[in-house]
C-alpha cells in the first residue's frame, strides 16, 4: 500500500551529510564529512558526577514532566553567559531546545507562511536548507566571500521582495569556516531594523574561536528584537546531550514555546539539571580554552597537509574557528562522484554542492579537521589528494577532449 504524503514531505531531499555518514563513519575511514567534535575532549567524568548529584539530590524531580520553556537555573546560567556578551538576555527571554537544530525548526514554524522569502548565504548549512524546504519557503540565495554574506546584495534584495527571514552563521560559518566582518554585522542588523525583518543567528560554533579577536554577536548589535540567536552545548560539552537554547524577543520567544509544546512538551529533564550542576563549578572557560587550543593545531595540520598534497590551483578558507574548511579545486572536477573513489581509499569528506540554494560550484568540498588527530589527518589528507588529483586530471582530459 502506498499512502499520500504532505506536499511539504515531498519537497525535502534526504541530508546529504546524514547519507554520507552511514559509510563515511566506519571505522576503516578517515573521514572528515561530519562536523563532529573531538569525543577525546567531552568531559565525561564530569558529566557523569553531575548526573550522579542530580540523581542523589532530586532524582524524583528530574525523572518528572516539566515546564516548556526549561529548567530556570539553567536559563540562568546562559542568560549570565549572554549578558556578558553585551547581548540583553534574562531567563524569560531564552527558550531550552533540542539542539540548536530543533531551534531552527521552531523559527521556521512560527515565522513562515509556505511561500515566505527566506535569504541565505550561498553555500548555507545543509540542515536549515531542509527546515526551509519543509515550511515550503521561498529561498533566495546571497553571494558570499572571505568577509561573510554580502550585505549590499541583501540591501537590493530587501527592496525587491517581501522578506520574511534572514538567516546566517556568522561565526566560522557551516559549510565555509568564514567570519561576518564587524563592519557587516553593523550594516546587516541596521537593515534589517529598518525593513522590519528577522535575522536568525546561528551561532553553534562561536566559542570555538582559536584565531583573532572575538566580534560581538548579532544580538548584542540589536536593540529592537529583529536578532532571533540560536547556541547549542553539542560542540563544547557533548552533542549526546542534546541542549541547545533559542533567545528571542518577548513575542516570538512566547509563540516558540507553544510551538515547541506541540512538537515535544520539553526537553530531557535530567540532562539540562546535571549541566546545571555541571556548570555550577566546572571550569568551563578552561575547557573551552583547551578546545580552542587543540582545534587551532588539527586546523592548521590540515591546512598544511591540503598545501602539501592537493592539486595545484585549490584554493581553501583559512577558518578562525569552528571545524571546517572550504576547498575549491581548479577545474571542472565533480567532487560527488569522487566520493565513492575516495571511500574506496578508505578517506571521505563531503561534496560541496548540497549546500548550496542554487547555482551549486561542484568543484567544492567541505572538510572537519576536529575529530581527528593531526597523524591521522596527516595521513587522511594524503590519500584524499590522491584521489582529487585524479579526478582534477580526468575533469581536464575531459574538456580538452
Amino acid at each position: 500500500m502506498t499512502l499520500t504524503l504532505a506536499r511539504r514531505t515531498r519537497g525535502v531531499s534526504t541530508s546529504a551529510v546524514r547519507e554520507i555518514l552511514k559509510v563515511a563513519e566506519r571505522p576503516d575511514v578517515l573521514s572528515f564529512a561530519g562536523g563532529l567534535p573531538a569525543p577525546e575532549l567531552f568531559p565525561v567524568e564530569q558529566i557523569a558526577r553531575a548526573h550522579a548529584t542530580v540523581f542523589a539530590r532530586e532524582g524524583d524531580a528530574a525523572l518528572q514532566y516539566s515546564i516548556t520553556e526549561g529548567f530556570g537555573p539553567l536559563r540562568e546560567w546562559l542568560a549570565a553567559d549572554l549578558q556578558s556578551r553585551g547581548v540583553k538576555a534574562s531567563a524569560d527571554s531564552l527558550l531550552i531546545t533540542n539542539g540548536s537544530q530543533q531551534g531552527l525548526d521552531l523559527v521556521a514554524r512560527v515565522l513562515l507562511d509556505p511561500g515566505a522569502v527566506v535569504l541565505v548565504e550561498n553555500p548555507s548549512y545543509l540542515a536549515e536548507l531542509q527546515v526551509l524546504a519543509a515550511a515550503e519557503a521561498k529561498v533566495i540565495a546571497v553571494g558570499s566571500d572571505e568577509h561573510g554574506i554580502d550585505v549590499a546584495e541583501v540591501a537590493a534584495l530587501l527592496e525587491r521582495h517581501p522578506v520574511r527571514l534572514i538567516y546566517l552563521v556568522p561565526n566560522f560559518s557551516n559549510p565555509r569556516g568564514t567570519t561576518l566582518s564587524l563592519e557587516r554585522r553593523h550594516a546587516l542588523v541596521a537593515l534589517a531594523q529598518a525593513h522590519q525583518v528577522a535575522i536568525l543567528e546561528d551561532d553553534p560554533y562561536g566559542a570555538l574561536r582559536f584565531r583573532g579577536e572575538h566580534l560581538p554577536g548579532l544580538a548584542a548589535l540589536d536593540d529592537q528584537g529583529v536578532v532571533i540567536s540560536l547556541g547549542t552545548f553539542s560542540k563544547t560539552l557533548a552533542p549526546g546531550l542534546r541542549l541547545g537554547w533559542a533567545h528571542a524577543g518577548p513575542q516570538v520567544r512566547k509563540h516558540l514555546v507553544v510551538a515547541k509544546q506541540a512538537s515535544d512538551l520539553h526537553n530531557a529533564s535530567l540532562a539540562q539539571r546535571a549541566v546545571a550542576e555541571l556548570l555550577r563549578d566546572f571550569d568551563y572557560a578552561g575547557h573551552l580554552k583547551t578546545l580552542c587550543r587543540v582545534y587551532g593545531e588539527r586546523c592548521e595540520v590540515m591546512l598544511q597537509a591540503i598545501a602539501r598534497h592537493f592539486p595545484r590551483g585549490t584554493q581553501v578558507t583559512r577558518p578562525q574557528g569552528g571545524l571546517f574548511i572550504w576547498v575549491e579545486l581548479p577545474g571542472q572536477v565533480d567532487t560527488e562522484p569522487l566520493l565513492a573513489q575516495a571511500v574506496a581509499q578508505k578517506v571521505a569528506y563531503v561534496p560541496g554542492a548540497p549546500f548550496f540554494a542554487s547555482a551549486p560550484r561542484r568543484n567544492t568540498l567541505r572538510l572537519n579537521f576536529s575529530n581527528r588527530s593531526p597523524e591521522l589527518i596527516e595521513k587522511g589528507i594524503e590519500r584524499l589528494g590522491r584521489v582529487l588529483a585524479m579526478g582534477v586530471r580526468g575533469a581536464a582530459a575531459e574538456v580538452a577532449a
